[in-house]
């Protein structure tokens, strides 16, 4: 109960902010239409006007709720308009990208620890190909490979990797090498060969770092797959949901599928939490 407490006053004062910071942002259109109408619109009519527009600036927290609550719930699943359906199809793609990413990221990060030479030539570029802004990468990828004939999940899957590797190579790598030096020496009086200090030792050492990568690797494989679709002009995800709304003009909807990646994003990383807890656990280590 203690922990719940300041995440729920967070989100109070967040939300506070919101329907205030909705008011400015709104009131210029309530104003307008009030001055054709020719009425004067009192202070408690122009903050009611700027919270319930159809296509508002800022939509208001219960805007959004309300629009997520209709495209969830109220909504078929197999509905062209359900999130849950857009949703299904950006999972796809950040789960196939997720697991290209992390085999990538793993078998760099052995690699990096047991040969120097892959230390010296690896690492430094896997560094600078995330300097490259994914926005000005992810249409050059698209354009490639529709040339290629390769559409559909695959691109999205591979710029989703190309985000999520990289955590997990860093993440890997560190905990690799966290064995201390006396660990090691230990392993060498047992005359322990490299592949049985790297299965006894350095992997089991590596599991906290992996999983706390893996978090951060997943969330940014999902933020891949919409940053995929976007120049795709796709028309299925959560990617596509955002961009038909900024066509028309559809900001609630916008918001909408925003909380929906991030609610997505949300149960990814609770998922691999609880697994981590389990697999630590039982590897008699505190998760």
């Amino acid at each position: 109960m203690k922990n719940i407490v300041p995440i729920l006053s967070v989100v109070a004062a967040i939300v506070v902010i919101w329907y205030a910071a909705a008011i400015p942002m709104n009131s210029q259109w309530a104003l307008d239409q009030a001055e054709r109408a020719e009425v004067e619109l009192s202070t408690g009519e122009l903050i009611l006007d700027t919270w319930s527009q159809e296509r508002p600036r800022l939509p208001a927290p219960h805007q959004v709720v309300s629009e997520l609550w209709g495209s969830t719930v109220e909504m078929k699943i197999t509905s062209k308009r359900s999130l849950i359906f857009h949703g299904w199809i950006t999972l796809s793609a950040t789960m196939l990208g997720f697991a290209f990413g992390t085999g990538l990221g793993i078998l760099l990060a052995v690699g990096i620890v047991h040969s120097r030479a892959m230390d010296m030539g690896v690492m430094p570029w896997a560094i600078a190909s995330q300097t490259i802004p994914i926005l000005a990468i992810a249409p050059m990828i698209i354009v490639v490979l529709s040339s290629l004939g390769v559409t559909g999940i695959i691109p999205k899957a591979i710029i989703s990797a190309y985000l999520s590797f990289f955590p997990v190579v860093v993440g890997m790598v560190k905990g690799l090498r966290s064995p201390a030096a006396f660990d090691l020496d230990l392993m060498k009086t047992y005359s322990a060969s490299r592949s049985q200090t790297f299965w006894k030792l350095r992997l089991p050492a590596s599991m906290p770092y992996l999983f706390a990568s893996l978090k951060v690797g997943i969330a940014a494989a999902l933020v891949g797959t919409i940053v995929g679709e976007l120049p795709t002009g796709a028309i299925r995800g959560l990617g596509a949901r955002m961009l038909s709304g900024s066509y028309y003009g559809q900001t609630v909807q916008i918001w909408s599928a925003l909380f929906a990646a991030a609610i997505l994003a949300a149960i990814l990383v609770g998922i691999i939490g609880v697994i981590q807890r389990r697999t630590l656990t039982r590897m008699g280590m505190n998760a």
